[in-house]
């Protein structure tokens, strides 16, 4: 498989405009990714840009702090579904993790996912604002949660993805739950070094760069 196939292409800035997602949308489109990744206002419009292709449109919920409410992250979820989106990437409650709020964290996550069914729900850690027991604790509870993949962060906070926490999550999941790669991704032999070690999906706003980078590579 390309690596294209494991790229979701990802617009999340908040001053993001329709020209903005059309562009993003083009680009997934020409270079055949997985998936764009939009805030969940974008999903109709992306779906309308995506017409007659098998990309992918997901969608992300409590975004970028998890710290509202479940129910509000339960009612976006459904609406981001209904309005086409075919993934959820959701982000965990840090401030209930940090706190030993296990049973919290379980629910905001266990009751996002029985509202979406089948969709793909990928839960976004922010790895940077975690210890190691914290991350490993996190990867547990998705596992019973029933997450699709865990995220290991937003983009938006202090630091993004590293080797060391893939490989990591990796060694607690096993293969329970996949693995998505985010933040800070911005070339095409950063993005194969976390394949290799583990990451199922890469999710990048470099998308098209990494896609023009790894065509000219397999060519040569």
């Amino acid at each position: 498989m390309s690596i294209n196939q494991h790229i979701d292409h990802t617009l999340l800035n908040a001053a993001a405009t329709k020209k903005d997602i059309k562009v993003l949308c083009d680009e997934a489109k020409k270079y055949r990714l997985h998936a764009v990744c939009v805030n969940s206002y974008y999903v109709p419009l992306s779906k309308h840009f995506l017409t007659m292709t098998n990309i992918k449109v997901c969608a992300t919920v409590g975004f970028p702090l998890g710290a509202m409410s479940t129910k509000a992250k339960v009612c976006e979820a459904k609406k981001a579904v209904e309005d086409g989106a075919n993934e959820i990437d959701m982000v965990i409650n840090v401030g209930m993790l940090k706190s030993k709020n296990y049973v919290a964290v379980y629910k905001d996550i266990c009751d996002v996912k029985l509202a979406i069914g089948s969709t793909p729900l990928k839960v976004i850690l922010e790895i940077s604002e975690l210890s190691k027991n914290e991350i490993i604790k996190a990867c547990q509870i998705c596992i019973d949660a029933k997450a699709d993949y865990i995220k290991t962060s937003t983009g938006f906070s202090k630091s993004g993805a590293t080797l060391t926490a893939i490989k990591m999550i990796k060694k607690t999941v096993k293969d329970k739950v996949k693995i998505k790669a985010s933040g800070g991704i911005k070339d095409y032999e950063t993005a194969l070094k976390y394949i290799e070690v583990g990451a199922d999906r890469i999710g990048t706003s470099s998308g098209a760069q990494i896609a023009s980078e790894s065509l000219l590579t397999e060519a040569s």
